[in-house]
């Protein structure tokens, strides 16, 4: 059996691993966060293979063997729209730089990543006026890499809405399997930031543009209230005092989202984000609500304004409460034999910095996997017919 072996960079708690499946084997992981590293080693049997340090710390030495792929989610803060837009040089998401050092230092070593896959938010795309992912793309394709670009929304997979920019490389003197790609942009994963990006890039650059191919999910997403338990451990319900104020807090097109779900006579859940909005000059916070079953995009709990609340109606009975860590993780796709600390903040803090692990399942199951064994395929038939004495 093909042997399919990977690097994870910036894992957190090991949600591409998981999403990968059983059939890859990760050779070496890397964060920066203890606390995560506690969550990944509980989950992954120890995990002798992840290294807790600075990634700028890092050096080929400690990547054990050659990996066909390299994963690599790097911090997004500077990328964000919720962040201060320092952009890829900036501290956090300036971490992308040692990686791709690590990359290249690789190839001079003979052990290049045949495949490798960036997850970001879509902002990556736009950040500093697009100059950003051009710098991104000019590096990859001087590497010798063939690259594509999609946007892949969760709620495909999930009852989140949580869209991701996913960059798969390849490098260029392997061949890529028919189906594979496909001539055109296709709309769901290519959407127009995309091909805007696209487009603002060198004709050199361009040249080494291929657009992926994916199919549509085959099966619906589960609803919201499919994640939601009745009684949640590790969060309490609000008192009344503490629902009327985020009632209070809602414009009167969100309060009139409440009435409607009392108006209905049925149980409804919908999610809350508190957010600074301004009106006539004027900051003010304000709690805006969603009953379409599906969640807002997790973040990190940078606060309590970035903590999702749920918010049960049943009629006159209103309820509210903050998003368990145990349904966060649901909500990115995890069984519930996955391993979660017990202080909110630290599980929290873990599901908001991940990648969805259905999302990389379909990846994984419709581009990755059929790339990787083709290419280990390749590898192994050629170095059959060499010791034969024949070449192909």
């Amino acid at each position: 059996m093909t042997s399919l072996t990977f690097y994870e960079f910036f894992a957190g708690g090991g949600l591409a691993r998981i999403g990968l499946g059983p059939q890859w084997t990760c050779l070496f992981a890397n964060d920066i966060d203890e606390k995560k590293a506690d969550v990944y080693r509980r989950n992954f049997s120890g995990a002798p293979e992840l290294i807790v340090e600075d990634i700028h710390r890092i050096t080929t030495d400690m990547l054990p063997g050659r990996a066909l792929l390299a994963w690599a989610s790097f911090p997004c803060q500077d990328l964000s729209l919720a962040g201060k837009g320092g952009g890829l040089r900036a501290e956090r998401s300036g971490t992308f730089w040692p990686f791709w050092d690590l990359i290249t230092a690789l190839d001079l070593e003979g052990r290049e990543a045949s495949i490798i896959t960036i997850e970001n938010v879509v902002g990556l795309l736009t950040s500093n006026k697009g100059r950003d992912f051009q710098e991104l793309v000019s590096v990859m394709t001087a590497q010798g890499y063939r690259l594509g670009a999609m946007v892949i929304d969760a709620v495909h997979f999930v009852p989140q809405s949580r869209p991701r920019l996913f960059i798969v490389a390849v490098k260029n003197h392997l061949r890529i399997p028919d189906g594979l790609i496909t001539s055109m942009p296709d709309v769901v994963w290519h959407p127009s930031p995309v091909v805007r990006a696209y487009l603002h890039l060198s004709s050199s650059m361009r040249g080494s543009w291929v657009w992926w191919n994916l199919p549509l999910p085959d099966r619906a997403p589960l609803h919201l209230q499919d994640v939601i338990d009745p009684e949640p451990i590790g969060v309490s319900w609000h008192s009344q005092e503490e629902t009327q104020r985020i009632l209070s807090l809602m414009s009167p097109v969100n309060l009139a989202k409440v009435r409607h779900a009392q108006s209905t006579g049925r149980r409804s859940i919908g999610t809350i984000y508190k957010r600074t909005r301004t009106h006539d000059g004027v900051k003010r916070q304000r709690a805006e609500v969603r009953f379409d079953g599906v969640s807002g995009c997790l973040r990190t709990p940078a606060g309590g304004s970035s903590r999702q609340t749920i918010l049960v109606v049943e009629g006159d009975v209103i309820r509210s409460r903050l998003l368990s860590v145990r349904e966060a993780a649901r909500l990115m796709g995890l069984p519930d034999s996955y391993w979660l600390p017990e202080r909110y903040n630290d599980g929290y803090h873990v599901m908001g910095d991940a990648v969805v692990v259905p999302v990389v399942s379909w990846l994984e199951a419709h581009l990755l996997r059929p790339l990787a064994t083709h290419i280990a395929q390749s590898v192994e038939d050629c170095d059959v017919s060499t010791t034969t004495g024949h070449f192909l």
